[in-house]
């Protein structure tokens, strides 16, 4: 399109105006070889800084660690009927890729929950439950236990704070490095045998509404005792890491995270 203007009794032919951005010229785009690679680089470096994250731990179980973490591996062992021969929290750990090979996302989450539920006496449960209604201090007080009494089976953990209905409360629960997850590197099993099931069980039976957050880049985990899990979870739509997930490559689990 070209503009004329009048100037000084005459007209004057102004250039061209053309509607596209400086800088993008016709037939200026990003190359899809490029664009694909700038896609597969991002993928890369994310599954690298999960590599680095699994530098692995040292852990010193003490006698109640060991006590807690065979009574839970043997619970998982009776709800499968696959028992092992490992021992401390290898035995756990393999108890719980045992129920990943044998049935579905669907599945494992329903096994965890009985095996929670066969561990813990129903009158405990609906004690904790008709006792503690959910408030402040019973927030603050799931949080506390969990760093308390937990650490065997998350790693070391502590208290955090957050903003509940315009107050602050220490409800947060902050696991720099999950134990869990670092022994499987493996984001289904941490979905469904961690994050899906316990956030039901603490609900259903302690009447208390929990969201677990995992990042699965560096392994570090929160617990909001007090929130509701989103409905449409993000965390349920991550991908397995596969060339990095421990599960897999030793096990061949079909470690989807849903």
């Amino acid at each position: 399109m070209e503009a004329n203007i009048l100037r000084c009794g005459g007209i004057k032919r102004l250039p061209p105006i053309s509607r596209r951005p400086q800088g993008m010229e016709l037939g200026h785009r990003m190359p899809p070889r490029k664009l694909l690679s700038s896609v597969v680089e991002a993928r890369v470096q994310t599954e690298e800084k999960m590599v680095a994250a699994t530098e692995k731990t040292t852990y010193k179980d003490n006698w109640f660690d060991r006590l807690a973490i065979r009574y839970l591996s043997r619970s998982l062992q009776a709800t499968t009927g696959i028992s092992n021969n490992k021992e401390g929290y290898e035995s756990l750990v393999e108890a719980a890729i045992m129920i990943c090979k044998k049935v579905d996302a669907k599945a494992q989450q329903d096994l965890v929950i009985q095996s929670l539920h066969s561990a813990l006496p129903v009158i405990i449960l609906t004690m904790i439950k008709i006792l503690l209604p959910q408030s402040t201090f019973t927030r603050e007080i799931f949080a506390a236990f969990t760093t308390l009494f937990f650490p065997w089976l998350v790693g070391p953990c502590q208290v955090r704070k957050s903003e509940v209905k315009g107050k602050t409360e220490k409800n947060v629960v902050y696991i720099p490095k999950c134990r869990f997850l670092e022994s499987t590197n493996c984001v289904g099993m941490c979905t469904n045998l961690c994050k899906v099931p316990s956030q039901k069980f603490i609900q259903d039976s302690l009447g208390m509404p929990v969201y677990m957050v995992p990042n699965f880049e560096d392994l570090s985990c929160e617990m909001v005792f007090g929130q509701q899990p989103p409905l449409h979870d993000p965390t349920l739509k991550q991908p397995c890491y596969h060339k990095s997930c421990i599960t897999k490559q030793k096990h061949g689990v079909n470690c989807s995270s849903g």
